[in-house]
């Protein structure tokens, strides 16, 4: 982040931008300054900052007016700003935050504390402008990143890719809302199941809709895949109404008007152990991944499916189902 990212300094102080300037630049940060708040506005309509160092005390248009600007502004109000004043008080403080400042230093301040600041809001708001607005979870940049910097490691990892069947025949029978709740349900299982029998170094990603990832240590992801469907299993009778889940399944009307019907919703674990750098590049574990997904989503039952094949020859899939409790391994027709 630091070696792209873009800082705006707006300070009337000649001796405080200098100051400013050669620390961001030695650190990698692209830089560029403004002595007024009229600039200041100039120049992140032009130039576009990740983020903005902005000095209370300005001619012409004030710290505050600044900020109010750059807040009411929609192609702006996502910026990161740290307000920089020469005075201490509350009050000062308070009116800044008040008015959407992310963090305040007052002058003179420490180079390293700055820079610390500076990184920290830089990454919270790249996590933030990354996230699923859903389930708050890391999108799709950021999967492509965890998933090249596990590659390129050299170290042993497993993938899982989670979806849930028949997902659009829920969505479309009981409504967007209910959908909306299947895929949280979902996301909080995932985060839990880590953080309980997952390690401290995993990962969990939204790639969109009711489709996630999760990248683990090796030893943990299959009893963790599990523990995810038996959860999902276990909880998500209680999205359907009483008299679908008596009947295990839902009747949902096709485009041509007839009614067809659909196994209540279960889920596809799809997990590869990458060992011995079998991977060189996301997209050949990308294809790996989906030709496991279309062979688990030829059950009615909620699956993990393994890759047992490792490049030498011994190329077959290992399917371990989990029993169901909401009765949708039934089949319907």
């Amino acid at each position: 982040m630091t070696a792209k990212a873009r800082v705006l300094i707006a300070d009337d102080e000649p001796h405080i931008r200098r100051i400013l300037q050669f620390l961001l630049q030695n650190e990698g940060f692209e830089v560029q300054t403004a002595e007024d708040g009229a600039k200041a506005l100039a120049m992140i309509r032009n130039w576009r900052p990740d983020l903005i160092l902005l000095d209370v005390m300005m001619p012409y248009m004030d710290g505050f007016a600044v900020l109010k600007n750059i807040r009411d502004n929609f192609d702006t109000a996502h910026l990161p700003v740290i307000m920089l004043t020469a005075k201490g008080e509350v009050a000062d403080k308070v009116r800044g935050l008040r008015g959407g400042a992310n963090d305040y230093m007052i002058k003179p301040f420490d180079q390293d504390e700055l820079l610390l600041r500076v990184c920290n809001l830089l990454n919270t708001s790249q996590r933030e402008r990354e996230a699923n607005p859903l389930t708050g979870l890391p999108g799709n940049r950021a999967i492509e990143r965890a998933t090249t910097g596990r590659i390129n490691s050299g170290s042993e990892f497993g993938f899982m890719y989670i979806d849930i069947d028949r997902f659009k025949s829920f969505n479309d029978y009981y409504g967007f809302s209910r959908g909306d709740d299947a895929i949280s349900f979902l996301a909080n299982i995932l985060v839990s199941c880590s953080q309980e029998y997952g390690s401290s170094t995993d990962f969990i990603g939204h790639v969109g809709g009711d489709d996630f990832v999760l990248i683990t240590e090796p030893d943990c992801a299959e009893n963790i895949g599990r523990k995810v469907i038996e959860e999902f299993d276990s909880g998500i009778i209680k999205l359907h109404d009483s008299e679908e889940a008596q009947k295990g399944y839902l009747q949902v009307k096709d485009r041509s008007g007839g009614i067809r019907r659909f196994p209540l919703i279960t889920l596809t674990v799809a997990l590869v152990i990458d060992e011995e750098g079998r991977f060189n590049h996301p997209a050949q574990l990308s294809d790996t991944m989906a030709e496991l997904k279309r062979f688990g989503k030829t059950m009615n039952s909620s699956v993990l499916v393994r890759d047992r094949r490792t490049g030498t020859g011994d190329d077959d899939f290992e399917i371990s189902e989990v029993a169901l409790v909401t009765g949708a391994e039934q089949d319907p027709s």
